[in-house]
This record gives structure tokens, C-alpha cells and sequence, in this order.
């Protein structure tokens, strides 16, 4: 039975992110974000859990990482602006491992830019923030994909302790519509794995960051539990002893990409309409990709074949999944509302070969008819 509702993706953020087990959030309030902050500081409360605002977003992430290392699911949720002043936090949640979700909702930028303009030009800033080591990107498109990415961003941050990254675009963000919730998927939640002597071959005790393979990922113990935890932001050892360049650091800090590169195709989420025969695909992700579902409903109307690949997974970049979508196709149509195609950068190489079209736009949102121009068709 269908049970139609109004929501956001805001709000779907929110859900989802109480769905998947988060007891603790901390935020600063920022245009387009600012109805996560309201959502989870009035969900989690009336459940007895914990939200707080800070008094920036520096110490926003900073409670929010104190608290992952003492064990609890946490989120936090910011713009552009907010994101960059985060930074080094995210860089020191990714040295220590440990899991946190954050919920960035794009805006037109630079600096402090359009608070209420839309934009994708946050891209490259959320796959690369961690100073050469690449950490989990998703990107939905809609509230109903908003609800279940969110809930895979916390297992993944989990499995992986790691953070995640939750892109969202002010359009996806704050624009609310009727969706069936009977269509939410039941996702089970996923906990980081606890250290216990008995499950760890070939250790002794607790050793903060020990592993057997670089693509492993430690046992968790929370700060202030049971075994002694060293936690620094510094390079280290698996005992988490300051060190620079010796052989065990050196694998340590390999681990930290490792552990995610192998598991890429596993965190690849990808939606895909791959028509035989198409001579054109269309690639893209986050509001842009409704647009450009709607422009190859139009293409196809017209009798013209062609395909899509909407993107939920940005980092680590689904390279299988774009390579084995090309098929005979001589055209590839990327579509993405920032300046200079940022994202279509990076997947060039893989498009080798083919008439390569983005189609960019600052300001205002792209259309289906640019896209369908793109593709090849008349755009009226």
C-alpha cells in the first residue's frame, strides 16, 4: 500500500540518518544544510540522544569525531564555506579512523557565494580534502535516495572507519515533494567491529591500529573503555606511536587508501538505462541527473537511442562501471552545474575516443533541452 508523504532531501538526510543508528550530532547552522541541524537536533533529542550546536564549524566536526572515538554513530552537516574550515578535522578523522558521516549540501561559491543558489561545484574539494588519500563521496538525486544512501554512508563509514562524505545540492536539499515511503528499502544497519583477544589471530592485547594486510581494517575500542586507545593526528605506528618515516608508518599511512581502493567496487552505487544499440550516454549525478533522465525520456520519444548512467557513488570513481556502461557509444554527454566540468575532468581518460560534450552552467539549474541538445537531438 502506497503511504504518500512531503519531504526533502533535508529531511529524507535526517531520517535516514536515525535509521542507520546515529546517536549524536553536532552542527552549525549554513544555508542549504540548516534543516539537518533543526531535523536531528529534534529527532535525536526526543529519543534521549545527543545533538549540539556549535559555536563554528571547526568545533562541529571536532565534537563529532570525540565522540565517534567513543563509539557512537555521528553526523554533521554544512555547505561549502562551513566544509573548508573542516578540513584539517577530516584529515585528522581519517589518520585516526574514525567513522563519521558528513552531510555536505552544495551552494553556488566560491568563498561564501550564493547561500541560496544551487551548485555542484564542490566536487573536487569533497573527493580530495584528504591531502592525497581519497575518501568515500555519494551523491543522491532524490529524497528516496536521500534516505538510503544516507544509511549506506554510516555502514561504510563503519566498515571502513573512515569519513564518508554525503553530497547534496541545494535543489536535491530543500525542494519538497511527494514520494512514497512504501518504496524505502529496509537497509540493516552495519557497527564497526569491536576488538576481542579471541578474534584477532596473531595479536596480543590491544593494539590500536593493528592489521595483518594493509586493506584490512582495525578493531575498534572506544577511548575511555577497556583497553588503553592512543589517538594523534600525526603520523604513527600501529600503536599509535609518533613516527615519520619508518617502514611500519609508511604501511600504515598506505593503509589508510588501501583500505578503501579495495573495496571500490563495492562502494560503487550506480543507477544505469542502457539502451542497445545507443550511440550517446549521458552521465551524470544529483539534481542534474533528473534533468538528464527527463532529456533521454525526450530523446527516446523521438525515436533516438540513448543512455543513462546517474552516478551515487563520485569517490572512489566508479571506473568499471563508466567503462563497461560505453559500449559502442560515440558520444558521451556529461552534465554538471558547475563552471568548468570538474568532475568530467577526471573520468576523461576513461571516455577516450569518443566526442566528449559537457554541458556546464553557473547560476541557474541545467535543463533537459541543453542536455537533449548535447546528446544530439532537437532541444524544442
Amino acid at each position: 500500500m502506497k503511504q504518500m508523504a512531503i519531504r526533502s532531501g533535508n529531511r529524507m538526510i535526517a531520517e535516514g540518518a536515525i535509521a542507520a543508528g546515529c546517536r549524536f550530532f553536532s552542527g552549525y547552522p549554513i544555508t542549504p544544510a540548516s534543516e539537518i541541524y533543526e531535523l536531528m537536533t529534534e529527532r535525536l533529542t526526543q529519543r534521549g540522544d545527543i545533538a549540539i550546536g556549535a559555536p563554528d564549524e571547526i568545533t562541529a566536526l571536532c565534537y563529532a569525531v570525540g565522540v565517534s572515538q567513543r563509539g557512537f554513530k555521528v553526523m554533521t552537516a554544512t555547505s561549502g564555506p562551513g566544509f573548508c574550515l573542516m578540513t584539517e578535522t577530516i584529515q585528522y578523522a581519517a589518520i585516526t579512523e574514525s567513522p563519521v558521516v558528513i552531510a555536505l549540501v552544495q551552494r553556488l561559491g566560491p568563498s561564501t557565494g550564493g547561500a541560496t543558489q544551487g551548485a555542484q561545484g564542490d566536487i573536487l574539494l569533497a573527493g580530495f580534502v584528504g591531502s592525497g588519500y581519497v575518501i568515500p563521496v555519494f551523491y543522491p538525486s532524490n529524497p528516496i535516495e536521500c534516505y538510503e544512501v544516507t544509511v549506506h554512508a554510516f555502514n561504510w563509514a563503519e566498515r571502513l572507519r573512515t569519513p564518508v562524505i554525503l553530497l547534496s545540492d541545494k535543489e536535491v536539499a530543500m525542494t519538497f515533494e511527494s514520494i512514497d515511503l512504501s518504496e524505502l528499502k529496509t537497509i540493516q544497519p552495519v557497527d564497526r567491529k569491536l576488538f576481542e583477544p579471541t578474534n584477532t589471530p596473531g595479536q596480543c592485547g590491544f593494539v590500536p591500529y593493528f592489521f595483518q594486510n594493509p586493506e584490512e581494517v582495525p578493531d575498534f575500542s572506544p577511548v575511555g573503555g577497556k583497553y588503553k586507545v592512543t589517538i594523534t593526528g600525526s603520523a604513527h605506528n600501529k600503536f599509535g606511536q609518533l613516527r615519520k618515516n619508518d617502514p611500519e608508518t609508511l604501511e600504515l599511512l598506505a593503509h589508510l587508501q588501501k583500505k578503501i581502493e579495495s573495496r571500490a567496487m563495492e562502494l560503487t552505487m550506480v543507477k544505469s538505462d542502457i539502451e542497445p544499440g545507443a550511440e550517446t550516454l549521458i552521465i551524470s549525478f544529483g539534481i542534474t541527473a533528473r534533468a538528464a533522465l527527463e532529456a533521454m525520456g525526450m530523446a527516446r520519444s523521438r525515436g533516438q537511442k540513448v543512455s543513462l548512467l546517474q552516478l551515487l557513488t563520485l569517490f572512489p570513481i566508479p571506473e568499471r562501471k563508466i567503462a563497461s556502461s560505453l559500449n559502442n557509444t560515440k558520444r558521451v554527454v556529461v552534465a554538471e552545474e558547475n563552471l568548468t566540468g570538474v568532475y568530467l575532468s577526471l573520468i576523461k581518460h576513461l571516455l577516450a575516443g569518443r566526442e566528449i560534450i559537457g554541458v556546464n552552467k553557473i547560476g541557474r539549474m541545467i535543463t533537459p533541452a541543453e542536455i537533449l541538445s548535447a546528446a544530439g537531438g532537437p532541444s524544442e
